[in-house]
């Protein structure tokens, strides 16, 4: 008798390829539910709906669809009982050697703007954890699968032992089983817990050379059933992604994020920017990013808001890069990268979606906030020098704005052009910071723009800017001393402008 997969799944990724090799390769019939029976008969599939093998025809509104003794105990039938199997045959079931589940997309439901609780309700699936934990739990006699990225490697290993999964196989899937109901579970429990719970989990996608350095393991984790932002990322070509890279590029996108209208790229070394640009072209902007600190961006990381181009490709290959992340990769410019294997060419097609949350471990416990989001409204600021902002100050001071918020703290930025000129990152004292960004601007800083993420708790350091040829200041305000701050860009004829938002990076 041929053999018996029950194939349920919401995400039909792969699902064609591999339920075709399932019969035409493997002789296996197929049962299987709702949405999923479609799609194979659609693709001219012989299967079977659960609720004609079952005999039970699926209600409440398919709540109830795959709860059934002839899918559980096919599932959970021990071989090597005879007890189980005098069972089967006096219940007319037949055992089931494949169960292919992932689950209902509850945490792409709740992460909808406006989802109402009944809408995440309904999204909480009974069937799929059920027969995922019962398969999973019965991995003696036979396979489970919950990730279309099994589907290959379980055909593969058919292939390689005479059509069958070996125990070390079947044990290894029935893991990722039980950490995908766990998984899953959480973010049920996360979305309906007050605020004095917090869950996190993750699966682990792979296990890194090791960490900040040599001596440190390390691994990195999935979070929730569906991958997403990293997890869903495409590596072109270079070598396996490192620790250090992942929290760089994490860095990159989140300045990435705050420019969409125009082509941006930015560099990073170290979680901060050494340079970042605007451009016409997304060339021009990385030429403008690269020339803004060429010394400090030998080995960085570049984020890109627009696909890779011929043209970028080719300037990206003059130095030596860890990583290059974009939205795409024209083929030409695949083809000038290759000739550079190792960098790292990751493509995010959605680099601005990031973690709503932080999470930061202490001895004994773990912090939580939300991430720094807040987009910045210019109509909110407050000009409190008598020399107003031009529109195109204004528009430099946005630019500075959005870069400092994301250098370690203190931080200042100093640009002119949509081009950061100095920047001064993670001082003990704001005067250093403002030293160190002026120095590396250099001459370039007459007539340019400086951000700070914190007040000016005295004036020194406005003197400080002006000096140096700074004509125009951002900063959040609120220091005690602000009015003396005022007073020197007053009397030095400079712009500052109050955001009323801190932006401090620890």
């Amino acid at each position: 008798m041929a053999r018996l997969a029950l194939l349920s799944v919401s995400n039909k990724t792969g699902l064609i390829d591999l339920a075709r090799s399932l019969v035409e390769e493997f002789d296996f019939d197929l049962i299987s539910s709702g949405g999923t029976a479609q799609a194979l008969k659609d693709a001219g599939l012989p299967v079977t709906k659960v609720a004609d093998y079952t005999g039970s025809p699926e209600i409440l509104g398919g709540r109830v669809k795959t709860l059934h003794p002839r899918i559980h105990g096919g599932i959970l039938a021990r071989r090597d009982v005879p007890q189980d199997i005098t069972d089967l045959e006096n219940n007319q079931i037949r055992a089931i050697d494949l169960v292919v589940v992932n689950l209902y997309p509850f945490e792409e439901t709740i992460a909808k703007p406006g989802v109402t609780l009944a809408e995440a309700v309904e999204q909480i699936d009974i069937g799929g954890p059920a027969m995922l934990r019962a398969s999973s739990k019965n991995f003696g006699h036979l396979t489970v699968l919950c990730d279309p990225a099994q589907y290959n490697e379980y055909l593969e290993e058919l292939r390689q032992n005479n059509g069958e999964a070996s125990l070390e196989f079947r044990q290894k899937a029935a893991l990722k089983g039980f950490l995908h109901t766990a998984s899953y579970d959480r973010a049920i429990a996360s979305y309906l817990a007050d605020t004095q719970n917090y869950n996190l989990s993750g699966t682990q996608l792979q296990s890194l050379r090791y960490g900040e350095n040599p001596h440190q393991p390390a691994a990195w984790y999935q979070t929730g059933t569906t991958p997403t932002g990293w997890a869903a990322a495409t590596k072109l070509q270079g070598k396996e992604l490192s620790y250090n890279n992942l929290v760089d590029l994490e860095a990159a996108r989140r300045i990435i994020a705050e420019f969409t209208d125009s082509p941006a790229a930015t560099i990073i070394k170290h979680t901060n920017p050494c340079g970042t640009a605007l451009g016409s072209t997304i060339s021009e902007a990385y030429q403008k990013a690269f020339n803004a600190d060429s010394t400090s961006a030998f080995g960085g990381i570049v984020a890109l808001n627009r696909p890779i181009d011929a043209a970028t490709a080719s300037e990206l290959t003059k130095t030596f890069l860890e990583c290059v992340v974009a939205p795409g990769c024209e083929a030409e410019a695949q083809e000038i990268l290759g000739k550079k294997s190792n960098v790292r060419v990751l493509i995010l097609p959605d680099l601005n979606a990031g973690p709503k949350e932080t999470v930061k471990a202490i001895a004994g416990g773990f912090l939580v906030q939300t991430s720094d989001d807040i987009i910045a409204d210019t109509s909110q600021w407050q000009v409190v020098t008598e020399r107003q902002p031009t529109a195109d100050e204004l528009a430099e001071l946005l630019f500075a704005w959005k870069v400092c918020k994301h250098v370690k703290s203190n931080a200042i930025v100093v640009t002119s052009d949509r081009t950061t000129l100095g920047v001064g990152a993670g001082q003990m004292n704001r005067v250093g910071s403002v030293k160190i960004a002026l120095e590396q601007a250099g001459e370039k800083a007459k007539g340019a723009t400086l951000a700070s993420d914190g007040f000016f708790p005295f004036d020194d350091s406005v003197k400080t800017a002006a000096a140096a040829g700074i004509t125009a200041i951002v900063q959040p305000g609120g220091s005690l001393r602000d009015k003396d701050s005022i007073k020197a860009a007053n009397d030095l004829g400079l712009v500052m402008v109050l955001t009323g938002v801190r932006h401090f990076l620890h």
